[in-house]
């Protein structure tokens, strides 16, 4: 692949991968809550989703949802239905203090952000325009996927740990019970804000 196509792409991909959305929510939700150490294992989770889904794309398996638009349908239900529960989990999540004797809350953990991935609309959609718009035809079309999945991986990885920090550092500023489920409840219904984001 050319390094102008390269950049091209990359900067569509920064673009999905920067902007506000459920992966970013959770993301921020998760720093301000856990940390971001204990955080990791989602953002990885949510990589690895979005390779999936470029994979699966890439070998076929998008095409099926220009096929059969029921399939976008029948995600776009069980996307939206899968957020909300995340929502309602984001903002009913306890009060948790730094020194304390109880055993401390479980972050949402790696299988749930790459399921997540599956369950998104516009993870397909980032897929099947990445691919569509990227992609070289002939011998080059491997290399080229390849080249598409490393792009993925680059933008998710610096858009993640940006995501994150910010919510490390709002969690380090939330030093009273009122403040924390005050960001609880509002990241919960931003997260639940983005289900409009699904069937806009």
């Amino acid at each position: 692949m050319e390094l102008s196509l390269f950049l091209s792409m990359l900067g569509f991909l920064w673009v999905a991968a920067i902007t506000p959305g459920p992966n970013n929510m959770l993301l921020t939700t998760s720093g301000a809550n856990f940390g971001f150490m204990r955080s990791l294992w989602l953002m990885i989770g949510i990589m690895l989703g979005m390779q999936s889904i470029m994979l699966l794309v890439a070998f076929g398996v998008g095409g099926l949802i220009l096929i059969y638009p029921s399939l976008h349908l029948i995600l776009k239900i069980l996307g939206s239905l899968y957020l909300l529960w995340l929502a309602w989990k984001v903002a009913t999540a306890a009060y948790e203090k730094l020194e304390t004797d109880v055993a401390p809350p479980k972050p949402i953990r790696l299988y749930q952000g790459w399921l997540l991935q599956f369950l998104n609309p516009k993870a397909w959609l980032m897929g099947l325009g990445a691919v569509a718009s990227f992609s070289l035809e002939g011998e080059r079309y491997n290399n080229s996927i390849l080249a598409i999945a490393f792009g993925l991986l680059l933008v998710n990885i610096v858009a993640g740990v940006i995501w994150l920090g910010f919510g490390t550092v709002i969690g380090r500023l939330l030093r009273s019970k009122k403040a924390w489920v005050i960001f609880n409840v509002s990241m919960g219904l931003l997260t639940a804000a983005c289900v409009l984001l699904i069937w806009h």
